[in-house]
């Protein structure tokens, strides 16, 4: 395999252990990540679509979902009625820090085959690519993401 298999195969391993997380909460990988990117402030729905990939389409219908659960909810920008901003519930916010805990914990399993260099040069590389990665929305330098990928809405 070349360097871009092995890329390609990590991004399973990782993929397949944030949604075996997220099940443990009852929630598809796009709403955990959906919940985790709005956990801390509410986000303008047009900075979050960009920031996660997503059409504006996909992403209110991840939202849509979301919301029937009352783990999220849209509100009216008080300083421009035409933006919509998309925030956790009190029910979300709770499960949201759970599931990043979660994530925080348990997602570095996948390097736990690794001797202590290896893990300790893993996660300098990891932390190296993430941050000169553009995950920030257009107008936040907030993280968008736990400690797992962004995976798009199904």
């Amino acid at each position: 395999m070349d360097y871009g298999d092995k890329l390609f195969w990590l991004s399973v391993v990782i993929q397949r252990k944030y949604a075996q997380i997220c099940a443990g909460f009852d929630l598809t990988p796009s709403q955990a990540t959906l919940l985790c990117a709005v956990r801390d402030e509410p986000r303008q729905m047009a900075d979050l679509a960009a920031s996660l990939g997503m059409t504006k389409n996909a992403l209110s219908q991840l939202v849509d979902r979301t919301a029937r659960r009352e783990l999220v909810g849209r509100a009216g920008s008080a300083q421009d009625r035409r933006v919509v901003m998309l925030s956790v519930t009190p029910t979300g916010k709770v499960l949201a820090e759970a599931v990043y805990a979660e994530v925080a914990k348990r997602l570095p399993e996948i390097a736990g085959s690794l001797d202590a260099d290896d893990q300790r040069d893993f996660e300098r590389v990891a932390t190296a690519i993430v941050d000169t990665s553009d995950l920030s929305s257009p107008t936040s330098n907030q993280p968008i993401t736990p400690a797992g990928p962004a995976t798009p809405a199904p």
